[in-house]
């Protein structure tokens, strides 16, 4: 009865943790969200995907940068699943003067809409204080979203610098 007893403990954590596992995955997924639909008529044009910073002095102002994203199409454009690669860093997007929450590594059921003709701007923010002293040295940070055009889906934009002691 005992060793009975050990098994069905056992049947029952194991259940419990795939169980929380699926969970987990569920809502860190990168799924297209259901009021989402890829369109043939969103065009995004972004000027710039990649920054080097240069020398980031550690004990300086947070690095900072900004990026244009436009919709040179006719159908609203959709910036979803915005991520950073790192805690460290934080975005978020201002739109027709709106201000976005921050993104960090973690998914965000937050979804921007730019409307045919108009910009979004990205704002990246690194605080290269964050791994405490021991964290010099070359660095690359990423800001990863999903869009609604066709062509383009998927956005990256690649951050690099050398954070030094000084």
């Amino acid at each position: 009865m005992s060793e009975r007893n050990i098994i069905i403990g056992v049947v029952l954590i194991s259940l419990l943790i795939l169980g929380g596992g699926i969970f987990l995955l569920s809502q860190t997924s990168s799924a297209k969200p259901q009021n989402v639909t890829l369109s043939q008529n969103v065009k995004i044009e972004v000027p710039e995907k990649t920054f080097d910073w240069g020398v980031i002095k550690y004990s300086g102002d947070k690095a900072t940068k900004t990026f244009i994203i436009k919709n040179a199409g006719s159908d609203p454009l959709k910036l979803y699943n915005i991520k950073t690669s790192c805690v460290c860093t934080k975005a978020n997007l201002t739109i027709d003067g709106k201000l976005s929450p921050d993104f960090s590594m973690h998914s965000s059921p937050w979804i921007g809409e730019v409307a045919s003709g108009k910009e979004a701007i990205l704002n990246v923010i690194f605080d290269q204080t964050f791994h405490g002293p021991t964290g010099v040295g070359p660095m690359e940070r990423l800001i990863s979203m999903q869009t609604n055009d066709l062509s383009s889906p998927a956005l990256e934009f690649k951050l690099t610098g050398n954070v030094v002691k000084d």
